[in-house]
């Protein structure tokens, strides 16, 4: 009665349901099975059009031809044509097949509608800004919250898992599995770094700033001399005096005391004598502490009696710089001011060579 390949399937329902109401219950079925196997074609089309989307392709011909044989069984000529009734529930069935199939885990029907929407607007904004949308954007496009969002965003990456099974890599046997429960080579370090953060919260704060330039920042010695004003070899000794320190502090249980500047040792210390005043200075001079040591000596001068000798004992002080020059020739000006003779003492070596160039060698042979 009916051809195996017949193209307008509305014509060949009709000449099914009239053939139906006349013919016993043996002749139903066979008419039934002849109408399904003549739109099994239409079927694989409408599941062709889901192929690559995650899915093997007979699954989804069989889907769709399950879904046939309902159209077929709950059809009724006087609703309306069976092609339109057959697309709207051969979709459908796909749809749902993918629905329950293709999540890693269990997510409402309502869920993931919403995932599709978010992943639309995602590409929709990202085309739009030429930039990853935020929460907040993505929420006033969608009209949602944006726990909703979140909500969305999170289901989203829960739509493909990883088996434990898959093989790892190209090794032998080795499977995704296998990695749990391993050492993690990383848990050693984390006394290591808990103690590096305590330390680091001690240092002043330029040479927390260095460090940070440095290893975080990722800059050279030459553009950190720049961003801090200071020469690059500077920037050296701070270095390796901040980096010594702190391998010092690491092996250690009681840190060791910082002697550079902007640390608790760095001081300048006045007392007075018979002869004068003696000032020791404690620590590195330079830009950062100059004008801090500059007022304690003017101070100390200020407070002896003229004629009377001002020692300043650098005995303690293993750098000089440029500012720390500067900061002598204005005490020593202030001194001659007020008649006070002054002279340095316990000068370190290479600290006597740079007062030599700087035209400050009477002090020294004063002393």
């Amino acid at each position: 009665m009916v051809p195996d390949v017949y193209e307008d399937l509305d014509v060949l329902a009709d000449r099914y349901a009239r053939a139906v109401l006349v013919a016993d219950p043996p002749a139903r079925r066979r008419l039934r099975d002849r109408f399904v196997r003549a739109a099994l074609p239409f079927a694989g089309r409408l599941a062709r059009r889901y192929r690559g989307r995650g899915e093997p392709a007979d699954d989804l011909e069989q889907v769709a031809r399950l879904a046939l044989v309902k159209t077929v069984d709950r059809f009724d000529p006087g609703r309306g044509s069976f092609t339109a009734y057959a697309i709207t529930t051969i979709t459908g069935e796909i749809k749902r097949h993918f629905r329950d199939h293709t999540w890693g885990v269990h997510v409402p029907r309502g869920q993931q509608d919403r995932v599709l929407e978010f992943i639309h607007a995602r590409t929709v904004l990202t085309a739009e800004l030429a930039r990853t949308p935020t929460v907040a954007e993505l929420a006033g496009h969608l009209g949602l919250e944006e726990a909703e969002v979140v909500g969305a965003q999170t289901s989203a990456a829960a739509h493909s898992t990883e088996s434990l099974n898959a093989p790892l890599g190209d090794a032998d046997g080795a499977e995704v599995g296998d990695l749990f429960g391993d050492l993690d080579g990383k848990l050693s370090l984390v006394d290591d770094r808990t103690t590096v953060a305590g330390l680091l919260c001690e240092l002043p704060g330029r040479e927390r700033r260095l460090l940070a330039l440095r290893f975080w920042g990722n800059l050279s010695q030459a553009e950190i001399a720049d961003e801090l004003g200071i020469s690059q070899m500077h920037v050296s000794r701070l270095l390796g005096r901040t980096l010594t320190w702190l391998r010092e502090a690491m092996l250690s249980d009681t840190p060791p005391p910082w002697t550079g500047a902007g640390g608790p040792e760095h001081r300048v210390l006045v007392k007075a004598r018979s002869g004068g005043v003696r000032a020791a200075v404690h620590g590195e001079i330079d830009r950062d502490n100059a004008d801090q040591v500059r007022r304690a000596l003017v101070a100390a001068t200020v407070g002896c009696v003229r004629g009377r000798r001002l020692t300043v004992d650098l005995s303690r002080v293993p750098l000089l710089s440029a500012a720390g020059i500067g900061m002598l020739v204005a005490v020593r000006a202030v001194a001659r001011g007020r008649g006070v003779p002054m002279v340095l003492t316990g000068v370190q070596p290479a600290v006597a060579r740079v007062l030599v160039i700087a035209g400050l060698r009477e002090l020294l042979t004063e002393a």
